[in-house]
């Protein structure tokens, strides 16, 4: 008789073992997926903010050129078309305490990242120089 209970007791620990076993593996497995999702989600963030980045980059650019055409050139929230994409040069004014210097504000979107970058640059004869670059 005490032969057939220990049998007995020894499928219920391996049972419960494999029970154990089973819910830690399916908690890890359930964990490493939320895991890639939330990165898979900051990826794709930052690749909206690349492309938004770019976008109001490329802005500045037109606005400098159109700059270089024309001193007087002043914008107020020009839509700028670049590829499938625009971009909105907001204004180019005067700097407000160096009078040789203009400042360039640029606003592009991507997704629901955005870009708002604020250029001060200085025209000179042959080029239009760069002074500072920042994101506001």
């Amino acid at each position: 008789m005490s032969l057939r209970k220990s049998n007995s007791n020894r499928g219920f620990v391996a049972l419960m073992t494999a029970i154990i076993l089973t819910a830690i593996l399916l908690i890890v497995t359930i964990t490493l997926n939320q895991t890639s999702f939330f990165t898979r989600g900051i990826l794709l963030d930052s690749e909206y903010k690349e492309r938004s980045f770019a976008l109001a980059e490329a802005c500045v650019d037109v606005a400098r050129l159109k700059l270089a055409n024309n001193i007087l050139y002043n914008p107020t929230n020009e839509i700028v078309p670049i590829g499938t994409r625009e971009c909105v040069i907001r204004s180019v004014y005067n700097h407000p305490t160096i009078g040789a210097q203009k400042v360039i504000e640029t606003r592009a979107t991507s997704s629901e990242s955005v870009t708002n970058l604020k250029v001060t640059v200085e025209p000179q004869v042959e080029d239009i120089k760069i002074v500072s670059w920042e994101e506001i």
